[in-house]
């Protein structure tokens, strides 16, 4: 990015991918955002979360679906920092380098990092000016520029007191299951599987729980090194045979849980593998994730491989808000979260 420099904390906020709108509601910026990818699909899934969180709530009705973005309407929007990663813009057809510089310029600096999320290649002319960083990273930089400082290091505080448990609980080695995590497409002719161990912050809630990947070896169709996707079919699932199945897509609003369980166990294939028959299919929310997501995602996994551990999952009802769980089993503190985010006590 070189150097950003504002003459006052951004009041209209332009983004894109929903890592980045994590952070600004866990910096208590949600209502400054006034565009987003795919709006409706990120309140569904916020909104399941949120809702245990007192106090915290969101309304992004009606905003500028910003994927692929228009050059006329970020000047329309006005916004004092478009909070998105130049590099991923640069893909989108009708944008170039002297285009991102245009609106920077113009309108409002751009400042975020997307390709750390599986530590993608970055696009031509990019390479040598590109950084990984890890998710917590990126919120740090993101909370400097909304001089945010002391709410982002009380997210820290929350998750190091989160992982310090998970670490203490932790089975052995030999004892940790194996898993996968995957997509199925909502025709069900398709299945995407991802690399829970991978670098960057797609598996930043299921990289630090030490799982064994049943897909770490597997390559199927569209696989690239960068770790993004695999193209599965039910037999290389079968291969894979985890012993517990992670679904993304139910809490998000796009699947039935119920009826992809339905399928699997209907399957002459799918019903042979190990987490179907011992019913081990669990769902979940969002890889692209920023630090509220990242703190339910990994109490949710810990539970969902490790119940003996970190206590039983207690499942996912279609349509309902993340689950209840008894105070005593929760790997994190609600109600500190919740008063982070709205300034509450500070």
């Amino acid at each position: 990015m070189g150097t950003v420099e504002f003459e006052s904390v951004p009041q209209s906020v332009f983004t894109i991918l929903g890592h980045h709108v994590d952070m600004l509601v866990a910096l208590g910026r949600g209502d400054a955002i006034n565009a987003m990818h795919a709006p409706e699909y990120h309140q569904s899934l916020y909104q399941k979360f949120l809702h245990r969180l007192e106090g915290v709530s969101i309304d992004w009705e009606g905003l500028y679906a910003s994927w692929p973005p228009s050059k006329e309407k970020l000047y329309e929007l006005n916004s004092d920092v478009h909070i998105a990663d130049p590099a991923k813009v640069a893909t989108a057809e009708g944008w170039d380098n002297d285009s991102l510089q245009e609106i920077g310029t113009n309108v409002g600096p751009w400042f975020g990092n997307t390709l750390s999320g599986t530590q993608q290649e970055p696009p031509s002319g990019w390479p040598d000016a590109y950084d990984y960083y890890t998710l917590w990273e990126i919120f740090g930089k993101i909370a400097e520029v909304f001089r945010e400082r002391e709410r982002y290091e009380a997210f820290v505080s929350v998750r190091e007191s989160m992982m310090e448990t998970i670490s203490a609980g932790l089975p052995s080695e030999s004892e940790q299951l194996s898993a996968a995590l995957v997509l199925f497409s909502t025709s069900g002719e398709k299945i995407w599987g991802y690399k829970m161990n991978h670098p960057g912050y797609y598996a930043a809630h299921t990289r630090p729980l030490g799982a064994t990947d049943a897909l770490a070896d597997a390559v199927g169709d569209g696989y690239g090194d960068d770790g993004r996707n695999i193209t599965l079919d039910t037999e290389l699932l079968l291969e894979s045979d985890p012993y517990v199945l992670l679904v993304l897509g139910p809490m998000a609003g796009s699947h039935n849980l119920d009826d992809i369980r339905s399928q699997l166990e209907d399957n002459e294939v799918t019903r042979k593998i190990t987490a179907v028959q011992e019913g081990q299919i669990y769902a979940q929310g969002a890889r692209r994730q920023g630090p509220i997501l990242n703190l339910f995602q990994t109490e949710m996994t810990a539970k969902q491989l490790y119940p003996d551990q970190f206590g039983e999952w207690p499942g996912y009802a279609e349509g309902d808000p993340y689950p209840e769980i008894p105070a005593g089993e929760q790997l994190f503190d609600r109600q500190r979260v919740a008063d982070i985010i709205t300034g509450a006590g500070q």
